[in-house]
């Protein structure tokens, strides 16, 4: 099968054994701001070919692809949502030479705080399986997610714009001017460290603290690359703070640089965490929402021929 997350800005796919193992895969920036203009299905065909994929080899798809600006809209399910359901939930796109299977996201109600999800469910889902028992998980990214778990089933979740914020103040606020040219934070760095702790004890300050990013560059010469680590720190450290993490400690679903800024930015709270690889637990959540769609086929044909 071919295992698809399809966000906003970013298209993953993987070519994926019986075994659930990754045989081949494609990644860019085809997310579905590209899509709506150069057609959802030429996209996904491109990057297929690209990998001589069989013509009539079934497709799973997360992610923004079924929401209502997507390919073909895909509802949610409502916490406390069994992601070991997920599969009763999809939606087929028709006119189509092989099987595409859109996954649903999950939303919260408004009388629980509103909130909803688009593939951190199937992320969450996959994480589940190596959780070992782990009732907080943290999905970082553009907009964070926080989920409240017990064993598959999320009880509830809260959204934190983290990513997004620091991508606006750095592009669209005075800051901009003391981040010209900013290298890549580390995870290493003093100023992310600094950050996060302030962010952490000062959340209800966060405002205050971020336009002294800009002071200590006009009356300290601080560097853009320390003002860009001080200001990723603190909009993370806010947000762990707001998240309010249990006793018990974290799992953390994340892959490369924001698992190292995140595990490093736990460690400086006192925070345990467990570092859960994102890209292969959405990988395991598209390929057991396929087996389960498989199984309830042979189960299908069976009845049909009793």
């Amino acid at each position: 099968m071919a295992a698809v997350d399809w966000g906003t800005k970013r298209f993953r796919l993987w070519l994926m054994g019986n075994d659930g193992g990754v045989l081949a895969s494609t990644a860019n920036e085809d997310g579905i701001a590209v899509a709506r203009e150069a057609g959802f299905h030429a996209i996904l065909e491109e990057h297929l070919a690209r990998l001589d994929a069989p013509s009539d080899l079934p497709v799973v798809i997360c992610g923004m692809a079924g929401s209502r600006q997507g390919w073909k809209e895909c509802g949610y399910l409502e916490v406390p949502a069994e992601l070991d359901d997920l599969w009763k939930h999809v939606a087929g796109v028709n006119g189509l030479n092989r099987p595409v299977t859109i996954l649903p996201g999950i939303s919260q109600a408004p009388g629980q705080s509103s909130d909803v999800m688009r593939g951190e469910e199937t992320k969450l889902f996959g994480a589940s399986m190596e959780g070992h028992g782990a009732h907080t998980y943290c999905i970082p990214g553009q907009h964070s997610k926080w989920a409240l778990m017990a064993k598959s089933q999320v009880q509830g979740f809260r959204t934190f714009m983290t990513g997004e914020m620091i991508d606006v103040l750095s592009r669209q606020t005075i800051l901009q001017h003391s981040l010209e040219g900013a290298a890549e934070v580390e995870a290493g760095d003093p100023a992310f460290s600094t950050g996060v702790r302030d962010g952490w004890l000062n959340a209800d300050k966060l405002t205050s603290t971020l336009f002294s990013i800009r002071a200590g560059d006009l009356l300290e010469h601080r560097s853009p690359d320390e003002n860009l680590a001080r200001l990723t720190g603190l909009m993370i450290g806010a947000e762990l703070a707001g998240a309010e993490p249990g006793s018990d400690g974290v799992a953390l679903v994340a892959s490369g640089q924001l698992a190292q800024l995140y595990q490093s930015a736990f460690a400086t709270c006192g925070i345990e965490v467990r570092l859960i690889d994102a890209e292969i637990a959405v990988q395991r959540g598209l390929f057991e929402v396929w087996r389960a769609l498989i199984s309830a086929d042979n189960t299908h044909a069976r009845s049909s021929r009793s």
